[in-house]
């Protein structure tokens, strides 16, 4: 090749920053604006697409970099997650992983604190499917109503505030305190006036 003008051109294309303009679901691309142009339809890169799989789409203004094979933009590949100053970094300090999506909630681990937190918007609601069970340890502290269907093991303390319903067995390994009163411990006045036994 001795088109110097072409040359300069495709090498000006191999690596490109730009800026999401608009994205398409089925198939899965996206178009980027790059300097005084918008490309074409272009694929973007996923964690993994694989065995495993990934989705998570870009969205506009997001700034991205093209990575265009021989120069060619239509052959260019969208590498997403770039900061910039219209969509700044999400935390400041090393240690802490987080993630916060566009209705406002946040996922994160701190590794300084040891402290794993989501937090989802008013009305957000969690879904956890576990056929083979769910097995917590420490101390448990529930705030709001509570509904049980099947039954109930207890070991240890456990904190509710709010009303619990539960439809089937509840087993306790020490004992059940209502209002300051032991299940196990309390007992009652007899016909003769005298407080009876506490229940065996």
């Amino acid at each position: 090749m001795n088109d110097t003008a072409t040359l300069a051109r495709l090498i000006e294309n191999l690596i490109r920053f730009g800026t999401i303009a608009e994205t398409q679901m089925k198939p899965p691309r996206v178009r980027v604006k790059t300097g005084g142009l918008t490309t074409g339809w272009l694929p973007w890169l996923a964690l993994r697409a694989g065995a495993d799989v990934d989705w998570d789409p870009p969205t506009i203004n997001e700034q991205v970099l093209l990575l265009s094979p021989s120069g060619q933009l239509a052959s260019a590949v969208v590498i997403t997650g770039i900061y910039s100053d219209a969509i700044p970094a999400n935390g400041d300090r090393a240690g802490l992983h987080r993630r916060t999506y566009q209705d406002g909630a946040v996922i994160e681990y701190d590794s300084v604190g040891h402290q794993l937190r989501a937090h989802l918007p008013a009305g957000g609601t969690t879904e956890l499917i576990s056929s083979g069970g769910i097995h917590l340890v420490g101390p448990v502290t529930h705030e709001g109503d509570y509904t049980q269907t099947g039954d109930f093991t207890q070991t240890g303390s456990y904190s509710q505030t709010g009303n619990q319903t539960i439809t089937g067995k509840v087993t306790v390994s020490a004992d059940v305190v209502a209002a300051g009163i032991s299940l196990v411990k309390h007992v009652h006045v007899g016909n003769l006036g005298a407080p009876t036994s506490p229940p065996q």
